[in-house]
């Protein structure tokens, strides 16, 4: 059986080796000075001489190497224990160990500039976390609440001393580590607020899994935003509202006037007939245009069969008799979508851009790709002028055309979106018209892949 020895350890090994190399010497010496023949004394007093030279230039190699080697050694415990601030004295590049002292000095510099970084970083990223209002939580791997914000502590209602090294079950936070994200909470904390948005990633510290929990209240912008609609819509309805009723009141009181006179004048009944046929037109304008605002309001949830979207362009593409409309026809697929809503949106796109190329005797083209395995685009171009305003094209209401109404395009991204796509207007960058862009997934929102 081998038996495994010991190596020597390296200051002996180096000892050991100078006095190897000087042993020939030394015995040459002692050899020929007890062959001469000179006096016991000379010859005892010259053999203690040349065995203390022996082992002094032997001690002193093995200094010479092995006390560089220590001080390397303590400057890179030093680095490891934090301590910066040590330099090793003599580093220059004209020598070796000189230049091994220039890299470890190098060493401490950088990761001396490493640390202040971090430390900056992770002061800026404590603040940060204390300062937004969204409650911030890390859970370890097994459930443990390791760090809580400002925030966190506000929406759990304890200070951060009886919160942090809890168990999620204890704390009643388990709701918080299961189940899909992004979603919304229902569920109710120690303060009045929600809705609740959740979030959840994963990272690891030391070595260990760790969970990062982020609740945001989202009551404040949603009201916001429900404010904000709610001005807007007023500020539609004013404006619509008002430019009925003024002609009407308007024309309603010249035409009580002339009834509470006396002798009415002979064309009486002419102005009475034009005052009563604006009254009328208005009314019916002012009637479709809330018509046209509960369509935009009501719009119901899509039923998803699936359907065939060659056969449904080419349907679509028919009903346009204004100007021929080219279906230019792209991968045969199938889509599950509402088809009286994506009949109605592609109505819509195809009546803009027919109403857009007919302003310069230019053509229109539907065409269809699919840009990724689970989608489809289709788009509907026109040799039209183009888009001069981008800005307002899905504002409710909002239309150029003297007789539209300003919902065609809304409805339509309220479609597509309904169907979990999207809707892009573009001008064509290949020359002059516009682009509308339709992206619809494969599989409709919800259905089994």
């Amino acid at each position: 059986m081998k038996r495994s020895r010991r190596s020597l350890p390296f200051d002996l090994r180096i000892f050991l080796l100078a006095l190897l190399a000087g042993l020939p010497g030394s015995i040459a010496t002692l050899a020929l000075l007890w062959t001469q023949d000179v006096s016991a004394k000379v010859q005892w007093t010259v053999s203690v001489l040349v065995v203390a030279v022996h082992l002094g230039a032997a001690i002193a190699v093995r200094e010479r190497i092995t006390r560089p080697l220590q001080t390397v050694a303590n400057l890179l415990a030093a680095l490891r224990e934090g301590d910066y601030s040590v330099r090793g004295r003599g580093a220059r590049p004209d020598d070796p160990l000189g230049e091994v002292l220039l890299e470890v000095n190098a060493l401490g510099d950088t990761l001396k500039e490493q640390r202040l970084g971090a430390l900056e970083a992770g002061a800026l990223l404590t603040q940060v976390m204390e300062e937004i209002d969204v409650s911030v939580l890390t859970f370890d791997a097994a459930g443990t609440l390791k760090l809580v914000n400002r925030a966190g502590e506000r929406l759990l209602g304890l200070p951060r001393a009886h919160l942090v090294n809890k168990g999620a079950r204890i704390l009643g936070l388990v709701e918080l580590l299961e189940g899909p994200v992004p979603r919304r909470l229902t569920r109710s904390f120690a303060v009045e607020g929600g809705p609740y948005e959740l979030r959840r990633g994963t990272f690891r510290q030391g070595g260990l899994p760790h969970q990062l929990v982020v609740v945001a209240d989202l009551r404040v912008a949603l009201r916001e935003e429900e404010r904000e609609a709610w001005r807007r819509m007023v500020r539609v309805l004013s404006h619509e509202i008002n430019n009925s009723l003024t002609p009407i009141q308007s024309i309603a009181g010249a035409l009580r006037d002339a009834l509470v006179q006396g002798p009415r004048p002979s064309d009486w009944d002419e102005d009475a007939k034009s005052g009563l046929g604006i009254i009328e037109r208005r009314s019916e304008s002012l009637a479709r245009f809330l018509s046209a605002y509960a369509k935009l309001a009501k719009l119901p949830p899509p039923k998803l069969v699936p359907l065939e979207l060659e056969g449904w362009v080419r349907r679509v593409a028919a009903l346009e008799t204004r100007l021929p409309v080219e279906v230019r026809p792209g991968p045969g697929l199938t889509v599950s979508a509402d088809g009286d809503q994506l009949e109605q949106l592609l109505i819509n796109l195809l009546r803009n851009a027919v109403d857009a190329a007919k302003e310069k005797q230019g053509r229109v083209w539907v065409s269809w790709t699919r840009p990724t395995v689970d989608a489809v685009e289709l788009w509907v171009e026109d040799e039209g002028p183009g888009l001069a305003d981008t800005a307002n094209l899905f504002v409710p209401f909002f239309t150029t055309k003297p007789q539209g109404s300003g919902i065609g395009l809304v409805l339509s991204r309220q479609i597509a979106e309904a169907h979990g796509g999207t809707l892009r207007l573009e001008n064509r960058p290949e020359g002059a018209g516009c682009r509308a862009r339709l992206r619809l997934p494969l599989q409709g929102p919800g259905l089994a892949r």
